[in-house]
């Protein structure tokens, strides 16, 4: 998926669970930042082009371990233990970037280094990601609205 479809996914998950939070700022800085992580593994995507990331780049593929809950479920257990007001945003945003690109043709592997994959039939920028892009919006304006009613 593209990076606009994954921030939006993101912020509607975190505007879900926004009224319930109380850190409120950290809470939607950290799940929209979560929601572009995975992607540190393409030179391609914002966060990739990072001239840090070129060395992780080297060592794995896009879409391999960084791109399953192998990376994701430790790394939210670290936070839990050291930042606990990370862990849940952290948690939502990365799993909700992988949850949307395992409908994408080219998949994940949620469960890395089982061979097993997870893919779709929606072709990362196509039409149909642009329909679940403009879904998407329409669910994060209801969601602003409900925020605010």
């Amino acid at each position: 998926m593209l990076k606009r479809t994954h921030l939006a996914i993101g912020f509607a998950a975190a505007l879900y669970f926004l009224p319930h939070m109380k850190n409120k700022a950290i809470f939607l800085s950290v799940v929209i930042l979560a929601t572009l992580l995975p992607d540190i593994d393409s030179g391609f995507s914002t966060l990739g082009k990072n001239k840090i990331f070129r060395p992780l780049q080297m060592l794995v593929h896009h879409r391999g371990v960084i791109h399953s809950y192998t990376v994701c479920i430790p790394l939210t257990i670290l936070l839990s233990f050291y930042y606990p007001i990370l862990a849940f945003p952290f948690f939502l945003g990365y799993s909700f970037h992988l949850f949307a690109d395992s409908f994408t043709n080219q998949g994940i592997r949620p469960l890395w280094p089982l061979k097993f994959s997870s893919s779709g039939k929606i072709v990362t920028g196509g039409r149909i990601e642009s329909a679940v892009f403009f879904t998407l919006l329409i669910v994060d304006a209801a969601l602003l609205v409900k925020l605010f009613i």
